[in-house]
């Protein structure tokens, strides 16, 4: 169930997602960073973090 939450929280809010699966640390901040930028980016590494590394 939590894995659900965390998928769709990183596709909905991608910072979100990073900080369910590894806490508010250095992937946090270069995800939010990336989200403010642009959605996409931030998108794009929240999903490797949290499902291919």
């Amino acid at each position: 169930m939590m894995a659900i939450i965390t998928l769709i929280a990183t596709i909905l809010l991608p910072p979100l997602g990073v900080a369910l699966k590894h806490g508010l640390g250095r992937d946090f901040i270069i995800n939010l960073i990336l989200t403010i930028i642009l959605f996409l980016p931030g998108l794009i590494h929240g999903i490797y973090v949290n499902y291919m590394r």
